[in-house]
């Protein structure tokens, strides 16, 4: 629908380019009495232009607009808004064309210029990248229409609005989907873990074919039916995995506009999905001062929605996290061994020792992986070269900085713990080899 009033008109800054030569005919006038003449009829001209101009912008018909988006949006990828404008006036008509974005994208100069035939439509697509989780409003749409001699313009509002959530990215999650099935080499930083023994569920008895392992024979399905066949193991199922996000004020650090702790978040709702896949069961923990998500694992198909909506919720605090209260949470919430990816922040070895014995208590009933991120930012500092006595101390210390998370690394390593060192932005492609390698390994 369009709105019209007198306030939707405006002139067009070439028309003021235009006036200002007609005034500066004037001035010349002042010093040869007949220019007197051109610059009123120029000035004349100009306004009879500017009238039939602007005339011709409130022409029959109507243009309406059209936003289509995903029911919800992604945390941290592109999302693609596609605009359809029909014109249904009689003429060609050409627009700049105003989107009102959500106040969380802080884009100030969004437009889009285009031209579209008379009963045609046009359809402007743009991309947006979500940082943060939460509602998003959409406004309406402006389309600011030239007059056909570009004097003036006319502002038609557009009732688009539309409120959409950004939740954790469900690309990600629909992009690795197919790590379920162990294709995850195909990715960027992937590794190939080769499997040490057999898997130690049974699957079938097949034929033997050529390559299948000959410890696998099975002798009396041999002789029953007077040909090779062997047995078929596949990896375990139903076994517990749980992602644990600390929520801590560690966790709010930025990284290229989002916070370790949404890094986490994309990350564990890819796990769940795969892990699901896998027809393991899943289970979320977060916690900061307080625990404040608490989900049993399940292989229930209702399970990923609910981590889904228990993700999008998550927002980080300005506390030390509690680590003996997730202690005394996993004790009566994983009665078996499971799987623990931890995803935590830990700077200093003083931060580790305070937290180190509740850690160990975790890895003496579970598999407990603690994950440490990268500060590419440090680390590009630190080898940059230093023109100060100042800016070499400084330097210095940021040096020391990435050297200490190394030795948090070794430290972990040193008791049996699991470690990974891992840039947020490769989070979850690390996460999930990490995964797939303790599968294939036989250690869960």
């Amino acid at each position: 629908m369009r709105k019209l009033s007198i306030r939707s008109y405006s002139l067009h800054p070439k028309t003021f380019w235009f006036m200002g030569g007609v005034i500066a005919l004037f001035i010349v006038s002042f010093m040869v009495d007949w220019f007197f003449n051109v610059a009123a009829g120029a000035f004349l001209a100009v306004c009879l232009l500017l009238i039939w101009d602007s005339l011709r912008l409130y022409s029959i018909g109507k243009i309406t607009a059209e936003r289509k988006a995903a029911k919800i949006l992604s945390l941290g990828d592109r999302n693609r808004i596609a605009l359809k404008i029909h014109n249904s006036t009689p003429r060609v008509i050409r627009m700049n064309i105003i989107d009102e974005l959500p106040f969380q994208l802080q884009e100030r100069n969004f437009s889009i210029k285009g031209t579209v035939d008379s009963n045609d439509n046009f359809v402007a697509t743009y991309e947006i990248e979500p940082k943060t989780r939460g509602l998003y409003e959409f406004g309406n749409t402006l389309i600011y229409v030239q007059s056909p001699l570009g004097f003036a313009e006319r502002r038609c509002t557009c009732e688009t609005s539309q409120d959409i959530r950004v939740y954790p990215s469900i690309i990600q999650m629909k992009r690795y989907q197919l790590a379920s099935i162990e294709k995850l080499q195909q990715y960027h930083g992937a590794i190939k873990t080769r499997r040490i023994g057999h898997n130690y569920e049974f699957e079938q008895i097949k034929a033997y074919v050529e390559g299948d392992d000959y410890r696998s024979i099975n002798w009396k399905a041999t002789s029953r039916l007077n040909e090779l066949m062997v047995n078929q193991y596949t990896d375990e199922q139903a076994q517990p995995v749980y992602c644990l996000i600390d929520k801590s004020r560690q966790m709010n650090l930025p990284f290229n506009g989002m916070t370790l702790l949404d890094y986490a978040v994309n990350s564990s709702l890819v796990i769940s999905n795969v892990t699901l896949q896998k027809r393991d069961r899943i289970g979320l923990v977060t916690f900061g001062e307080k625990i404040d998500t608490m989900m049993k694992a399940s292989n229930n198909p209702r399970q990923l929605p609910q981590i889904l909506e228990s993700l999008y919720a998550e927002q980080p605090n300005e506390y030390d996290a509690n680590y003996p209260l997730l202690y005394k949470v996993m004790n009566s919430l994983a009665r078996t061994r499971s799987l623990l990816f931890l995803f935590t922040n830990i700077e200093s070895k003083h931060h580790l020792n305070r937290l180190l014995p509740q850690l160990l208590r975790l890895h003496k009933r579970h598999l407990l992986v603690v994950i440490f991120f990268r500060n590419d930012e440090l680390e590009e500092y630190a080898g940059e070269s230093a023109e100060d006595t100042i800016d070499i101390y400084k330097r210095t210390a940021a040096a020391k900085l990435i050297a200490e998370k190394q030795v948090l690394i070794q430290s972990l390593q040193q008791h049996g713990i699991h470690a990974m060192l891992s840039r947020p932005d490769e989070l979850t492609i690390d996460t999930l080899n990490k995964y797939l390698e303790l599968k294939a390994r036989g250690l869960i």
